[in-house]
């Protein structure tokens, strides 16, 4: 067996002919450049790219098969250097089951099922060229279509405000728009952790998995999980998500919950934390608020007793929250050591100050060992990494 990192949640901004994919992901983020990032920078061994449904995307992925640049394996997925890419896609659902639309995550064993998804698809949106397009399909029948071609079902962002499972009320309940019995693995979102989620009993059933959602060539790799596979492939991922033949997750390594954008409530109109979501904010009076996801976790959490055994989450601070690390010191970091996640996870600090100042090198370690402070994020603005080692707020 062998060890493997894995980012699962990677938008596509551009095709190749510049045609948008995911709006409000940068212009800059192809295809090709996602592949090389995630290989030759951020030290991915696995990533899920879930605009893959797109026409256009399938056109280029089969020009590069023909091209050899990167090449279709047994087990399922596409190799480029070091790095297999799980053909993925992200649709929101919103029918009568629930309050509001929510997002979920699909991946596919290989090109001819995730033709067959597209074409599938496209009958059922307005868009298929676009990303994360509304589906005029029930969720239980998306699930069983998914199902149908071999895939996986993922709820994404299960917490977040907005467009998730459990977010701002839409449901109480993942039984109010799924069958339970379709669901392969949960996402937890970047403002939540395994301790957090483990407060809700029926989520204890499903693997936590914990992504980047990256919309730009920084973001991948900000959360992804540790695998342990015979080889980096679809039906890896699938036999690990169900803890079989010795596969399983290792670890989940994200953001502290607290440098999430949406962790805490805030008022709507300022920013101001909250404590209470129908009370007046005490900056500018408004009563309206983002709910957060710690207050939300609040009104889900059940007497949950028979919380399963699970992999460690470990709070990972991506270099670029680091205080002193900015382009050019990321630059000279990745030019001494390779990858990010060398840097983050290997390198000594003796080996650290030869490049960057002692003070740097030390937030790199005390970041690795969890001992940075946090200012809390909520209502859109990510926290913030406190120059005052010591216990996060």
């Amino acid at each position: 067996m062998n060890t493997y990192f894995a980012d699962l949640h990677i938008h596509i901004g551009r095709t190749r002919s510049g045609k948008p994919v995911k709006i409000t992901a940068s212009n800059q983020l192809t295809l090709e450049t996602i592949f090389i990032e995630a290989s030759e920078h951020k030290g991915m061994d696995i990533i899920g790219i879930i605009d893959c449904h797109v026409p256009e995307i399938l056109e280029t992925l089969e020009q590069g098969l023909q091209e050899g640049i990167w090449t279709e394996i047994a087990g399922g997925g596409i190799q480029f250097k070091q790095t297999t890419m799980i053909l993925g896609s992200e649709i929101e659902v919103y029918d009568s089951s629930c309050k509001g639309p929510l997002h979920v995550l699909v991946f596919m064993p290989a090109m001819h099922e995730m033709k067959q998804f597209s074409e599938w698809l496209a009958e059922r949106v307005k868009n298929i060229t676009l990303s994360t397009q509304r589906v005029y399909e029930s969720g239980r029948n998306l699930q069983k279509k998914v199902k149908e071609l071999g895939g996986l079902f993922i709820p994404a962002h299960i917490f977040t405000p907005h467009k998730s499972l459990y977010g701002s009320g839409v449901t109480s309940s993942l039984e109010e728009v799924f069958d339970p019995e379709l669901i392969d693995a949960v996402e937890l979102g970047l403002s939540s952790d395994t301790e957090m989620a483990s407060q809700v009993s029926e989520l204890n059933e499903y693997p936590f998995l914990t992504n980047s959602d990256a919309h730009s060539h920084v973001k991948i790799g900000r959360e992804y999980q540790k695998l342990q596979l015979n080889e980096p492939s679809f039906e890896e991922l699938k036999k690990a998500l169900k803890k079989k033949d010795n596969r399983c997750i290792l670890s989940n390594n994200g953001l502290n919950p607290l440098l999430g954008k949406y962790y805490g409530t805030t008022c709507e109109k300022c920013g101001a934390p909250k404590v209470k979501t129908d009370s007046a904010c005490g900056k500018c009076r408004s009563i309206r608020s983002t709910k957060g996801v710690s207050t939300r976790l609040k009104e889900l959490a059940d007497d949950n007793v028979l919380k399963p055994a699970r992999p460690p989450y470990i709070h990972q601070v991506p270099l670029q929250f680091i205080p002193g690390i900015g382009p050019k010191t990321l630059e000279k970091l990745k030019r001494a050591f390779g990858t990010e996640m060398v840097i983050l996870n290997q390198i000594l600090r003796d080996e650290l100050t030869q490049v960057i100042p002692a003070k740097t090198a030390d937030y790199i370690l005390a970041a690795r060992e969890g001992k940075l402070s946090v200012v809390p994020g909520g209502g859109g603005v990510y926290g913030k990494i406190s120059t005052k080692q010591g216990t996060s707020q």
